[in-house]
């Protein structure tokens, strides 16, 4: 199992707009639609990573717990499906209910959302305040699949809780780890070199 790391979106950039398929009731998702958000969490995930699948039902708690705290959750598949059918809307759909996401899935068939956002892994992590400036970008915890350590979540729950807080998150933000995103041939974002 290669792992690709974050690629360390700077502090303070403004969240790039979204408008993408919402897997579990087909409606589509406008990031603009959520302003009245009071911190918002942008998770780049899919159904097959084991990175994913180590965290899945803490991250499907936590966020459904962060909607509850007025923060606005979005799960994000960019996975090439045509080279990885286990990521396809419909198995999607089928991931979410079973992990339990009360926030939406979405998918970004074109890759312009996880390419807008610098993403690089699966999970990789983004949190931004109310204003939608940037303000955690980095690993959920530190727990990887077969070290050892207990799934807590406490790095992203931090920069979650510091937001609503309206402080700063911690400075020191380390980048996820995971499966690298599968870009489409040809499609692979210039950013990693």
């Amino acid at each position: 199992m290669v792992a690709t790391s974050s690629t360390m979106l700077p502090l303070g950039t403004l969240a790039p707009k979204f408008s993408l398929p919402n897997v579990t009731d087909n409606s589509t998702i406008n990031l603009e639609n959520y302003s009245q958000s009071k911190a918002f969490v942008i998770a780049f995930v899919c159904n097959h990573c084991p990175f994913v699948i180590h965290l899945r039902d803490r991250f499907s708690s936590m966020g459904n717990e962060a909607l509850e705290n007025g923060v606005a959750v979005f799960a994000i598949s960019s996975n090439d499906v045509e080279n990885y059918p286990q990521d396809s809307p419909e198995k999607m759909a089928t991931e979410a209910r079973d992990a339990g996401y009360r926030f939406p899935y979405l998918y970004d068939e074109t890759q312009e959302v996880a390419k807008a956002y610098k993403a690089a892994c699966t999970p990789d992590f983004f949190v931004f305040d109310s204003s939608l400036h940037l303000a955690y970008r980095g690993q959920f915890d530190d727990s990887r699949p077969n070290n050892g350590k207990a799934v807590t979540g406490i790095d992203l729950q931090t920069a979650i809780d510091a937001v609503l807080r309206d402080e700063p998150a911690p400075e020191e933000q380390i980048p996820s780890l995971g499966c690298n995103i599968k870009w489409k041939v040809g499609q692979e974002p210039d950013y990693f070199g």
